[in-house]
């Protein structure tokens, strides 16, 4: 038998401080948007008008959906909720931008143990400034209370988007060659892969968050919670660069996310084709050498878990190398010149070392990392 009657505030559900969450957040929002939305924040579901697709040849919808897994934790562990957002955005819109697309819009989806108007707003906010730097319109979304599931003070999010490419200018393995050239685009730091595993390092070696690491030149939580970077809009700007195009172009494009460089490169490979990437070719990152000396972690381990410094890879001829750097420069991504791509059989393999073929799912190439790691 209930003491009188049960209210979903009693519940644990603040209706209330969700509309003041939506209120907080309404600006944010709508600096992100693009011409093509129609409406305004708070209806049932977002538009956008597709008119403009009429005047492409082929349209093609590329859509992705992700999250930023653990590294929330280290988030709601600082109290700082202004920067996931944007690791929300580099992992679901730059995999939209992997088969050349550009993102038109995106929703997220915000699961909490209680309402904070202020955090709700505070990681919209991130969200809506990454997709304004995406080009992305935010168009909707939805903030969850879910007491007895979630704590009081956590969260999780994910997102989803969707973008439009020509059929003729769709990027991938088929436009691979023989003699192409990998370059590795740098990372800002871990990005939002692998945090179980750091967690679970930091967590052993007894590191607190607050902890100065002199490699980092700020504290350990700073750079854990360091912004995943968000490419679209610059990658973008990279294919369609005339120089670039007139040297032949981007062939493909691969994010590196879970699974690491080798897999991820893999998987933008066509069957039959062998790319060697050479370590020596770039240092990683302090954070990255700290983790693997800190944990014991094996270098596979690592290299299948975490980005290593390299956030986003491009398979390009080598006429184009040259101008793709120069561009990139301009935006101020560090570029360089990491493997090349031969047909199987002609090769080069090192049988010592691991060779990854294909990846969740894909039948593609093979990659090698070969050597070891600039100093």
């Amino acid at each position: 038998m209930t003491e009188g009657p049960i209210t979903y505030a009693a519940a644990g559900v603040d209706v209330e401080a969700g509309d003041r969450a939506v209120e907080l957040m309404k600006a944010s929002v709508a600096r992100s948007n693009r011409p093509e939305v129609l409406g305004g924040l708070g209806g049932f579901a977002g538009m956008f008008d597709a008119s403009a697709l009429r005047t492409m040849t082929r349209p093609v919808l590329a859509t992705s959906t992700d999250g930023v897994g653990t590294k929330v934790a280290i988030a709601q562990a600082m109290d700082r909720h202004d920067t996931i957002g944007y690791d929300l955005v580099g992992m679901v819109i730059d995999d939209i931008v992997v088969c050349g697309a550009e993102p038109l819009f995106m929703t997220d989806y915000i699961a909490c143990g209680r309402v904070v108007p202020e955090r709700i707003a505070a990681i919209v906010a991130g969200i809506a400034g990454a997709c304004t730097q995406a080009g992305a319109a935010l168009i909707g979304g939805e903030t969850a209370e879910h007491p007895g599931l979630l704590g009081v003070d956590e969260y999780d999010l994910a997102g989803a988007a969707t973008g439009v490419v020509e059929h003729a200018q769709v990027l991938g393995p088929h436009l691979v060659r023989p003699g192409d050239v990998v370059l590795g685009l740098a990372s800002s730091g871990l990005h939002a892969n692998g945090y179980s595993l750091v967690r679970r390092v930091i967590a052993a070696a007894g590191w607190q968050l607050d902890r100065e690491v002199a490699e980092f030149g700020r504290t350990l939580g700073e750079e854990l919670l360091t912004p995943t970077r968000v490419y679209a809009a610059d990658l973008l700007a990279l294919l369609r660069d005339p120089s670039v195009r007139a040297a032949g172009g981007v062939h493909a494009l691969s994010h590196v996310t879970g699974g690491g460089l080798a897999a991820n490169l893999a998987r933008v490979l066509p069957p039959g084709v062998h790319a060697s990437v050479r370590r020596s070719t770039w240092t990683p990152p302090p954070v990255f050498s700290t983790i693997g000396a800190l944990g014991a972690v094996p270098q596979a381990d690592l290299e299948r878990t975490l980005n290593m410094g390299v956030g986003f890879v491009a398979v390009l001829p080598q006429s184009a190398l040259e101008p793709a750097m120069r561009r990139l420069e301009s935006v101020g991504i560090d570029a360089w010149p990491m493997g090349e791509v031969r047909a199987a059989d002609a090769a080069e393999i090192d049988e010592s070392a691991e060779v990854v073929r294909g990846a969740k799912g894909v039948e593609g190439g093979s990659v090698q990392l070969i050597g070891a790691y600039a100093t």
